[in-house]
């Protein structure tokens, strides 16, 4: 663990607004790393990071789906869910522009625009996840009881 303070990003704003328990996890960001690397250095399951990822149907509408870190999202299997045609990742220009973070720091709280929230409904029987917190090589770790009661996800099931 880094001995350097926890940066006080938008999405801590967002945890301290809604009266969220939260660890912070300070690691070293590796480009292209994934959660592979945050779930090494923090030494917890790659199953319990959990992924912010900007996506948008064919209208360009975005969304945020959140994903179990060892998991694919079966875009085909969300669309129908969503009720929509298709849906496919954002480049990061454009997902760093929806959300005002930069990939790889990308939370689902305090993003710069409000987006429909879709999560994997198996993120809510863990007992703790571990989630971007608005800047590469910080998490935080959170109940994703806390998660559902301020961003009110619908949840899904694309796990590929």
């Amino acid at each position: 663990m880094s001995k350097e303070k926890a940066p006080v990003t938008q999405a801590i704003r967002v945890l301290r607004e809604h009266k969220v328990d939260y660890t912070e996890h300070l690691y070293k960001y590796e480009e292209k790393g994934g959660t592979t690397v945050s779930a090494r250095e923090l030494g917890v399951d790659e199953h319990a990071v959990v992924k912010t990822l900007i996506m948008e149907d064919e209208n360009k509408h975005p969304l945020i789906v959140l994903m179990h870190g060892d998991c694919e999202v079966g875009t085909g299997m969300l669309a129908k869910q969503v009720g929509v045609k298709k849906i496919h990742p954002c480049d990061p220009k454009t997902a760093d522009k929806h959300s005002g973070y930069q990939v790889g720091g990308t939370s689902p709280f305090g993003t710069r625009h409000a987006m429909p929230v879709y999560m994997e409904a198996s993120i809510a029987d863990l007992p703790v996840i571990y989630i971007n917190g608005g800047k590469r090589g910080f998490l935080v770790g959170v109940s994703p009881q806390d998660v559902i009661r301020v961003l009110q996800p619908t949840l899904v099931n694309a796990a590929a």
